[in-house]
């Protein structure tokens, strides 16, 4: 039997709307992305908001030795991958951080007209296939 990936779904904003986005998500400007969500039961979390949580809860644990945590905090250090991060949103769907292909295909599909228009300046989409994910980088491993 084949593997089933799961995907998700993501958003990337203009940086002033997505500073809005973080701080008023439901502010005029984002009301055509936001109804949109709402109609499949989704909801936009920031990257970086998600990294920094990921860290503070590495750091109450205990895990600052962990290679993913070193290369999460070596992100959020240089400015430069700050600001892409802060304009990617992930998409949720239904709580789930990735969820079926069906439902990934639908969101995209409903997603593409508003890419261009002022509010997504594009979309990608990632699967849990560790063949198509990026590995740790070897400097942040052992």
């Amino acid at each position: 039997m084949a593997e089933t990936w799961r995907h998700q779904v993501r958003v990337y904003l203009p940086e002033p709307l997505a500073e809005l986005a973080r701080a008023a998500p439901d502010a005029p400007a984002l009301r055509p992305l936001m109804d949109l969500l709402a109609r499949h039961d989704a909801r936009p979390v920031s990257q970086l908001d998600a990294f920094e949580a990921y860290c503070a809860e590495a750091e109450r644990r205990g895990d600052q030795a962990d290679p993913l945590y070193r290369w999460t905090q070596a992100t959020l250090a240089d400015p430069a991958k700050r600001r892409v991060h802060l304009c990617a949103f992930a998409l949720r769907v239904a709580g789930q951080e990735v969820y079926p292909q069906a439902a990934a295909d639908e969101l995209e599909a409903a997603l593409r007209p508003l890419v261009g228009g002022g509010v997504v300046e594009r979309l990608s989409r990632h699967d849990t296939n560790p063949a198509t994910n990026m590995p740790v980088p070897a400097e942040y491993r052992g």
